[in-house]
């Protein structure tokens, strides 16, 4: 593309007044069409494209929401199970579920619209069988809860050493 205007000694002609065009308007015009027909292609390209970058890694905390649901689950099956221990189970289970709905908030994500998991044991066959084995979970529960205390950062620290310390507690409200 070649732009042509008629070039002088400085003066403008009638001409050149009249039809309002100089010489820095025409290549500022044709500077505009070069660039904008370099970069609208662009556009419609993959360059801008956020799709096909790859997920960012799971927060180390969503483990953390799972078993927290996955111990309110063991709570509830034994609680259905030996309905004589419902009155010690459901407040333990409650507060496994309201972990999970904090650490959930925190980490961004959302819980299942049931808020339920399904539990991985059976329950045991007497009452004292289940207190026991559920006492086991909240040990194995309260291990991995303090090594998440312990590499997580500061703000979230708090919230899991409250974790650590309700499942300490309901091992002794399990004796």
């Amino acid at each position: 593309m070649v732009l042509t205007c008629p070039v002088g000694n400085g003066r403008t002609t009638q001409r050149d007044q009249s039809s309002g065009h100089s010489r820095r308007k025409l290549l500022s015009v044709g500077a505009l069409l070069v660039l904008g027909g370099t970069t609208a292609p662009l556009t419609g390209c993959d360059l801008f494209d956020r799709d096909d970058q790859p997920a960012p890694p799971p927060d180390p905390l969503r483990p953390m929401v799972d078993e927290s649901l996955a111990l309110a689950a063991e709570y509830r099956t034994n609680a259905t199970a030996h309905p004589e221990l419902a009155g010690r189970l459901d407040p333990i289970a409650e507060a496994h579920t309201a972990h999970a709905t904090e650490l959930a908030r925190v980490i961004g994500v959302a819980l299942p619209s049931a808020v339920a998991a399904t539990p991985t044991t059976t329950p045991a066959a007497d009452p004292a069988g289940a207190l026991a084995a559920l006492r086991a979970l909240e040990k194995t529960a309260q291990k991995s809860a303090t090594a998440a205390c312990a590499a997580a950062p500061a703000e979230r620290a708090a919230l899991l050493g409250s974790i650590v310390a309700a499942r300490a507690t309901h091992q002794e409200a399990l004796k």
